[in-house]
């Protein structure tokens, strides 16, 4: 297996194929400008890194990568739209550069265009990625249901938070490893168990992400600490701390939640504190610990090499290893 770099340089290289300039422009021009802005590529990485663990050439997996990566920022355009964000990765949003419609349009096109390039490979491939594609991409428009359903409840429990990071985050991550195992024709055995190392390494990562949304630090981070506090996200460590508090704490941080002040430190510094007392903060690092853990309990089961199996645990714990 080859170094995360490697994966990195050879998918940017397939991808500058892929973006080229089609008629007509005004559709395919914001397609490009999304996929051209760059991120860290985990998903295809995923793809291709998985493809070899299961002793196949990665570049047979490079449309299955490429379609990973184009359904995910498909769901960006589509997300950003949702929110009304005006920035992504730093620059401006694909409705906001050209306009609403277009946000539409081109990101309906991007899906067809994922799905598109399973036709690259034999039937009894293309129907095991279209079957896996298909489960995935309706799982992930839930999961973003579910999230936009919580911002207006006050009942969210524990279970229905993490079905919704699973559904939202952690099932693309598990198909995207599952589409190398695909492409490499292993057992449908090995096939599900990479999928399940994929899925519980998501879930870690995003319950990650909430802790270091308010305990970052904001010079490695890379987002605005304390943004899930600011937008009133009802995450992990919110919720946790519900449970935990007694009434009075529980009554201040819901009371917190319902305010949108014109400074936001003294509102991130409370809900901190409060985090830290309950002990919020540290179930949460427990909690990532687990998925991480469980992640890891698969890699026993795999039929791979034992250097493959440290190379996953390696890659998985560079993955977790974020200043938590």
């Amino acid at each position: 297996m080859q170094q995360v770099a490697f994966y990195q340089e050879i998918f940017v290289s397939y991808l500058k194929i892929f973006t080229r300039d089609r008629e007509p422009t005004s559709l395919y021009h914001p397609i490009n400008y999304i996929l051209k802005l760059g991120g860290k590529r985990l998903r295809p990485v995923l793809t291709l890194m998985t493809a070899e663990i299961f002793n196949c050439d990665y570049e047979k997996a490079l449309d299955a990568a490429l379609s990973i990566e184009v359904f995910h920022n498909f769901s960006l355009v589509h997300d950003d739209i949702m929110d009304d964000a005006p920035l992504r990765r730093g620059k401006e949003t694909v409705h906001e550069k050209w306009d609403l419609n277009t946000g539409i349009l081109s990101g309906d096109a991007m899906l067809i265009l994922a799905y598109q390039l399973f036709e690259n490979y034999n039937p009894v491939t293309f129907q095991a990625l279209a079957r896996l594609f298909s489960k995935t991409a309706l799982e992930v428009c839930e999961g973003q249901q579910f999230d936009i359903d919580f911002e207006t409840r006050d009942d969210v429990t524990i279970p229905e938070y993490l079905k919704m990071i699973e559904y939202k985050t952690a099932v693309l991550i598990g198909a995207a490893m599952k589409m190398g195992a695909i492409v490499a024709n292993v057992a449908a055995e090995d096939q599900d168990l990479i999928y399940e190392f994929g899925k519980n390494l998501g879930i870690a990562f995003q319950l990650q992400d909430d802790y270091l949304d308010a305990f970052g630090d904001p010079k490695t981070f890379g987002k605005q600490v304390g943004g899930d506090i600011i937008e009133n996200k009802k995450t992990y460590l919110y919720l946790k701390a519900v449970e935990f508090s007694a009434q009075e704490e529980e009554t201040e941080l819901k009371h917190l939640y319902s305010l949108n002040p014109k400074d936001h430190s003294e509102k991130i510094n409370t809900a901190k504190q409060i985090f830290l007392a309950s002990g919020s903060a540290e179930a949460t690092k427990k909690e990532i610990q687990n998925y991480t853990s469980m992640a890891f309990q698969v890699l026993n089961k795999l039929n791979i090499s034992q250097e493959s199996k440290e190379a996953l645990r390696s890659f998985g714990e560079q993955l977790m290893n974020r200043n938590v």
